[in-house]
């Protein structure tokens, strides 16, 4: 089992990576007092989980204090473990701070320079125990995800760590505000005017009949898997791990429905994670 401990400065990333982490498909936790981690240790051990990565950090308060004594405890267990150590440049912190206004745990009378130096002697034992240490100044939160995407050996592009969801809707029922592409496909020939279809969905294998009969879907839909097979490796270069795809029809019924279909079984052939929800169906 892989046991993970992030730690480090405030503001320094550590959200970020524990992040990064729960993406790759660790169980994460975040700001675990130091004194539970050996009774969260034993638990992971008795369960199916078999990447754990943990945040522990200052705002334990006195509980941080017992952080050493825990790892001395998991290692006479031998209990193996590593630790990541996040830094940042003490400019950097005050800078992050006041951009967005968050307290320092350390900062009491609004002197987050204090704080940050005060922590920064707090921690120095345990940035000697470090495994790992990642200065994070120089980095916006892409950055960090691709340090640890290339510390960590998460190398693969696209099919094993990039989850795509297709969801179809319509657009009298407005756009779905989580998506990350939209696709308007209202300009394809329309079974809503055809009698025996108006009352069926796109899941009809009748309907998708119509719609791919036309010269126009046929050109199509050979452009819009090509575009689609293009852009997603890039994305999981990017450092995406979740990819919502939204495509529109005037109803969500038909059209959308048929294509959404039509996107997931390419993608799967091409061996992606995909599920498809469609929005609008039954309205």
């Amino acid at each position: 089992m892989e046991f993970l401990i992030i730690t480090g400065m405030s503001g320094a990333g550590k959200s970020v990576a524990l992040n990064f982490f729960e993406d790759m498909g660790y169980f994460c936790i975040d700001n675990l007092p130091p004194t539970f981690i050996n009774k969260f240790a034993e638990l992971c051990l008795r369960s199916e989980y078999e990447k754990i990565a943990i945040v522990t950090d200052i705002r334990g308060g006195k509980f941080f204090n017992s952080l050493f004594g825990e790892l001395a405890q998991l290692e006479k267990q031998g209990f193996n473990y590593e630790i990541l150590f996040l830094e940042a440049s003490d400019e950097t912190l005050v800078r992050r701070y006041k951009e967005t206004r968050r307290k320092h745990p350390l900062d009491e009378e609004g002197r987050i320079l204090d704080a940050i130096q005060r922590e920064r002697a707090m921690l120095e034992e345990i940035r000697g125990k470090a495994n790992k240490i990642i200065d994070t100044s120089a980095m916006v939160s892409r950055d960090l995800y691709n340090e640890l995407r290339r510390i960590y050996s998460f190398h693969k592009v696209g099919k094993e760590n990039l989850s795509i969801s297709i969801i179809s809707f319509g657009y009298k029922y407005g756009i779905p505000m989580d998506a990350d592409l939209v696709f308007d496909v209202r300009f394809l020939p329309n079974p809503h005017y055809v009698s025996s279809l108006k009352d069926l969905t796109g899941k009809e294998e009748v309907v998708q009949e119509y719609i791919m009969k036309w010269p126009l879907s046929t050109k199509f839909y050979k452009k819009f898997f090509d575009f689609i097979e293009f852009l997603l490796p890039e994305y999981e270069k990017e450092g995406k791990s979740h990819l919502m795809i939204a495509i529109g029809c005037t109803g969500g019924k038909h059209r959308s429905v048929t294509t959404a279909i039509k996107l997931r079984d390419f993608l799967a052939r091409k061996g992606y994670r995909v599920v498809v929800e469609h929005k609008d169906i039954k309205k």
